[in-house]
């Protein structure tokens, strides 16, 4: 019967309105913004007139989350940090010697004088004078031994002691204490790391682990990748050393176990330190800028209590030796100790501004950086660009949708008003959906918005077609209706869950805007199904029970002439042949002339430049020649939506040597040296990656397309037979080689957002075939007897429209994205236009002919199943 229950109904409408609920919000970003901001200056300083002013903005009783607007639509810098956590262990070895030569000067009468030896950064090596106290000294370190604090390390301790070179012991760190100590090593650097960023007081930082040793850093509205780096680059290591002499020589030997650095504000001074600090900067509580007693900025600093304990035993000790404060390997100040300190408190003074102060203090309350950080990647975008990137997306957005909105009135009249309304409210809940879980909303994004667009109709015509079918064959307006959606359903299900698992694999595999274009596009799919499976059920049968009609007409132009059957398998051994030809030649290109990899391949930097005047690419390179920068790329960018006295540039240069990634000083070099030839250039963007990730890139980019196709293979398998999935998979490869051929024949820019498109290629092409496949299934079980050849034709024939149809409404929303979405993704939108294309080829001309040829077998012993219950699926 074709009624829903009325509970059901509620559920339907109640997540529909829900979705919308959270989606409001965005539909009043500035005002809901400032509201946000404002509430949240007031929990941190305290209310004030203007604050409230700014929060009564927005209702407090209203949904107040916001979709983020990653880097590319905002503006802002973009570092990819290595933590170097092989630091760590030399720092926990350098604290133990302290406890070891204690424990060891006890039992000096066994063991005999003890000395700390040279030895790899992650041991202490120490040597005993009586070599047969060995074992006794063994004993007595290992006993300094304690549990390793981590699951995974439980039963465990945290050092292992073993005999070295005659009269040695060695103490290293346990391979769990290892792990636990890289784990909290990262765990601290993203604290320390938020604590800098927050203190800055930028909107909507994104900071995360991403592998093992990586911290990605996201900040929307910073200045550059540079200023970035002077918020978190610094270690802000505050430490206290006894001071062994004083030089003038840099050339000073420091001797064992001490080092030499030089004074911060004695020119041509340097100190000879012991090594291993008294106290160090994580024993700080407190530091705040202030001025000495000159009136000269200054930072008074708070030991916590384990910190104050040290400082008075060392300084009660030592009255007339001198003591010196480093930071960052510079002696600020190596005042003599006139008497013991036990305060727990003191000052830094030097020569410090009242902003160098400041930013000291700063940097001292979130704490010292565990280790050092090496950047791999990096990337500044400027608001300008950032916004242009915006207003494209809008209209291309806006044009994409009204063109979908107005083909589906013209090809399926009423029904298609209806598909649209629902069409209006999937993206609503992907807004709303994004909102609720705070993802990012990337210019990548906006493409799997407006993929969604195009795609989320697919659903629909399914279903519309279907009821065609059905009425022709003679069903009443009820019954037509109802077998419509339950027909439907299988080839709804299989086609969007093969494109919801590159979904998957995309986020799992891939990093920062890739991942923005996975949520979407997964988020897109879920909405997708629901308005197509319930949403516009449900609207259809209100609109059926108020109007009853007896005869029902799904009105609209035909894409495929009616009752026209084609024979798509007469040219088959000339259509495979063709096919075949192309992905030789392809692979031929591919080899010979090779494809123009983006900065994340093959490593290198790369600099957007926007001028009133015209770009003249010789005088550029003229000017970069003498910064012996290697290999240097420049070409004008044409075609993108400035102003018409505007000029864009992008220069290419590549991967320094010796270097993960482009030094602030070599960007500021490139800068000058342009300037001096065009006073009007300025510099939107900046993106550097090292060679390493580019490598590691690499990688991870062909994994993912072989996990991608590995994974329809076993679904297409599961849900078919072996024949289908050799067929879908043959599809698959035949796309993204042509697709490769493509790009290596035009010399388009291949990066990391291309293995985006390549895997969505490879969803969109599966949607294609897995329609077509379903089909097949459905006819070979309703004319056992009928050749198999003859199934396939029906099949694609009978599919056809459809196919057709969504490929048309697709193609239209990508076609829009590309003109008017800016020269940024215009690669990225070619290769699924592209896509799309071969993707409809291969599905009718590919992937069924392999099917012919590789036989199905034909013992069906079911019944067509989509003539009982309702919503009943199909199994092979």
């Amino acid at each position: 019967m074709l009624q829903i229950a009325t509970w059901k109904r509620l559920v339907i409408w109640g997540l529909t309105a829900l979705g919308l609920y959270f989606a409001a919000p965005n539909g009043f970003y500035s005002r809901v913004e400032q509201h946000n901001d404002a509430v949240s200056k007031i929990e941190t300083t305290g209310a004030t007139a203007e604050l409230e002013a700014d929060r009564s903005a927005w209702p407090d009783w209203a949904p107040n989350s916001l979709v983020n607007l990653g880097l590319d639509l905002r503006g802002g810098a973009h570092l990819l940090a290595e933590v170097q956590v092989e630091d760590v262990y030399a720092a926990r070895m350098d604290s133990l010697w302290p406890e070891v030569r204690d424990v060891l000067r006890d039992e000096r009468a066994t063991v005999g004088t003890i000395r700390r030896q040279d030895g790899a950064d992650d041991e202490l090596r120490v040597k005993v004078s009586q070599p047969e106290g060995l074992p006794r000294a063994i004993e007595l370190v290992q006993s300094l031994a304690q549990p390793v604090v981590s699951l995974s390390g439980v039963g465990s301790t945290d050092i292992e002691v073993a005999p070295g070179r005659e009269g040695e012991l060695v103490v290293t760190l346990s391979e769990a204490e290892r792990v636990a100590t890289d784990d909290r090593t990262i765990q601290q650097t993203l604290e320390i790391i938020r604590r800098r960023v927050d203190e800055v007081g930028t909107r909507e930082p994104t900071i995360q682990r991403q592998g093992d040793a990586r911290i990605l850093i996201q900040v929307p509205g910073i200045g550059s990748a540079s200023e970035l780096k002077e918020i978190i680059g610094k270690t802000a290591k505050l430490t206290f050393h006894p001071v062994v002499s004083r030089s003038t020589e840099a050339s000073t030997t420091p001797g064992p176990r001490n080092v030499l650095y030089p004074s911060l504000d004695e020119d041509g001074v340097f100190y000879v330190l012991e090594q291993t600090p008294v106290v160090t900067g994580e024993e700080l509580s407190d530091a705040q800028p202030a001025f000495d007693q000159n009136g000269q900025p200054a930072v008074n600093f708070r030991f916590n209590v384990s910190g104050a304990r040290k400082f008075c035993d060392y300084t009660g000790a030592n009255v007339g030796a001198p003591f010196a404060i480093v930071l960052d390997q510079e002696v600020i100040s190596a005042p003599r100790i006139n008497e013991q300190i036990c305060g727990g408190s003191g000052i830094i003074t030097g020569s410090f501004s009242i902003e160098e102060s400041t930013n000291l203090a700063v940097l001292l309350r979130a704490g010292a950086l565990p280790a050092e950080l090496t950047y791999v990647e990096e990337r500044t975008i400027g608001p300008e660009l950032g916004q242009d990137s915006i207003d494209a997306g809008k209209v291309a957005s806006i044009v994409a949708f009204v063109g979908v909105l107005a083909f589906m009135i013209a090809a399926y009249g009423w029904f298609g008003v209806i598909a649209n309304v629902a069409l209006i409210l999937n993206v609503g809940m992907i807004f709303g959906l994004l909102s609720m879980i705070g993802a990012t909303l990337t210019l990548p994004g906006i493409a799997g918005i407006v993929l969604t667009i195009g795609m989320a109709v697919d659903a629909n015509v399914l279903v519309f077609e279907r009821i065609r079918e059905e009425l022709t064959s003679g069903r009443g307006p009820a019954r037509a209706i109802e077998l419509g959606y339950e027909k439907a359903l299988s080839a709804i299900l299989d086609a969007n869950i093969t494109t919801f698992i590159t979904a998957v694999i995309l986020f799992i595999m891939g990093s920062g805007p890739v991942r923005g274009f996975s949520v979407t596009l997964a988020l897109g799919i879920l909405t997708s199904v629901f308005t197509a499976i319930y949403l516009t059920r449900l609207m259809l049968i209100m609109w059926f029970e108020r109007k009853r009609p007896r005869q029902l007409e799904v009105k609209g132009i035909r894409i495929v002439p009616k009752n026209r059957v084609f024979d798509f398998f007469r040219t088959s051994i000339a259509t495979l042949g063709a096919s075949g030809l192309a992905m030789i030649a392809s692979v031929l290109l591919f080899l010979i002339v090779g494809l123009n990899f983006g900065i994340d391949f093959r490593g290198g930097t790369t600099i957007r430049t926007e001028s009133t005047q015209a770009v003249d690419v010789g005088v550029y390179r003229e000017a970069l020649a003498p910064l012996g920068l290697g290999d240097i790329s420049i070409a004008q960018v044409y075609g993108v939506n400035f102003a018409d006295d505007q000029h864009v540039a992008q220069i290419r240069i590549e991967a320094q040597e010796g270097q993960e990634a482009i030094t602030p000083e070599t960007i500021q070099t490139i800068e000058d040296a342009l300037m001096q030839v065009d006073p009007a250039i300025t510099f939107p963007s900046v993106e550097s990656v090292g060679p390493k990730v580019s490598g590691e890139l690499v990688t991870t980019a062909v994994l993912a397309v072989v996990a991608a196709i590995a994974a329809v293979l076993v679904y297409i398998w599961l849900r078919f037979e072996w024949q289908f999935s050799l067929g879908a998979v043959a599809a698959l490869v035949h796309d993204v080689v042509l697709t490769i051929g493509i790009f290596s024949l035009l010399g388009i820019k291949f990066d990391l957002a291309i293995i985006a498109a390549l895997l969505t290629i490879v969803g969109y092409s599966l949607n294609d075939t897995v329609v077509v496949f379903d089909r097949v299934r459905e006819n070979l079980r309703r004319y056992k007897k009928m050749d198999l050849k003859e199934v396939l034709n029906l099949s694609i024939n009978e599919t056809l429209s459809r196919t057709m149809m969504t490929s048309l409404t697709t193609l239209l929303a990508l076609i829009a994205l590309y003109v008017l979405g800016g020269d940024v993704i215009r690669g990225f939108v070619f290769a699924m236009i592209w896509g799309v294309v071969v993707g409809t080829y291969s599905s009718i001309f590919v992937a069924s002919v392999i099917l012919l040829k590789l036989g199905v077998k034909r013992d069906w012993s079911k019944p067509d199943a989509n003539a009982g219950n309702q919503f009943a699926d199909v199994d092979a």
